[in-house]
């Protein structure tokens, strides 16, 4: 009995070795998949992607040999050792623009700003981001690419002042009515920085292809950056000199000769006192 039950686990055994031996010769193996290129990372939410060194602020206490320390909840509280520095508990926070932000600059700009701005308006809105080492990374290359012409350029800071500014500006031009004149752009641009104060170069300036030769209402175009064009209405009209300083005094002493000095009102005669009898 004993050697019938040997013989039986032994085929058992040697069937279930052929199972496996089958099993191995005909499972096939799947080809090696190819590697894909991971895409680059987008814009990070987070300060820093980083690893960073902390410590407990409080001490835990040594507990008794085979035991674990009982840790409470000051336990938890953590300060920076070691990685990106953090914010200051106070102050202005550093972030980086993702769009076009009034006031504050463009996209890629790095500015300093209330942390009640950055965390309750400009972060959830997703205007800006934290200048993270990959953030940077992201921005910096869109300015490579900028530079070399291969991404569209976008208005400056200054720029977009300037275009706001430009928007409700209106132009007077004085011309003198003893000679014969004829409007151009260096003329109007030396009008724009003397009345507005923009600098404009001649090339960046168009104006209405009939010549301009006497008063009247015009307009003129202004190009800022290559970028935003800008319609100004333009008044040209009769140049005065302004008067001088000297010339203002010399009229205001002449008035007060015309008006004459003011003549003193006559005072009362002072009362007398009774001769005694």
């Amino acid at each position: 009995m004993l050697r019938a039950g040997a013989e039986r686990a032994a085929q058992g055994l040697g069937l279930r070795r052929g199972v496996a031996a089958a099993a191995a010769t005909t499972a096939v193996l799947p080809p090696p998949q190819p590697r894909i290129a991971i895409p680059e990372r987008g814009l990070h939410r987070s300060p820093t992607l980083g690893t960073v060194v902390v410590e407990r602020w409080w001490q835990v206490p040594l507990a008794a040999e085979g035991r674990k320390p009982h840790l409470k909840a000051r336990h938890r509280i953590y300060r920076l050792v070691e990685g990106v520095p953090t914010h200051p508990p106070s102050g202005e926070m550093e972030l980086i623009l993702t769009q076009s932000v009034e006031e504050l600059g463009v996209r890629g700009d790095t500015v300093f700003v209330k942390k009640s701005l950055g965390r309750n308006h400009l972060l959830p809105q997703g205007l800006a981001v934290y200048p993270s080492p990959e953030n940077k990374r992201i921005f910096e290359e869109e300015n490579r690419l900028r530079q070399e012409g291969k991404l569209e350029k976008i208005q400056t800071k200054m720029g977009e002042l300037t275009v706001k500014f430009l928007k409700t500006a209106r132009l007077e031009v004085g011309m003198k009515n003893n000679v014969v004149w004829e409007l151009n752009p260096e003329i109007v641009c030396r009008h724009f920085f003397k009345n507005l104060g923009v600098v404009l170069a001649p090339h960046t300036l168009r104006l209405p292809e009939e010549k301009i030769t006497r008063w009247g209402e015009y307009w003129c175009e202004v190009t800022v950056n290559g970028l935003d064009t800008i319609r100004v209405p333009m008044s040209v009209v009769n140049f005065e000199r302004p008067k001088t300083k000297r010339r203002k005094q010399w009229l205001a002493r002449q008035q007060a000769l015309l008006q004459g000095p003011a003549s003193p009102s006559p005072s009362p005669p002072a009362p007398t006192e009774p001769t005694p009898q």
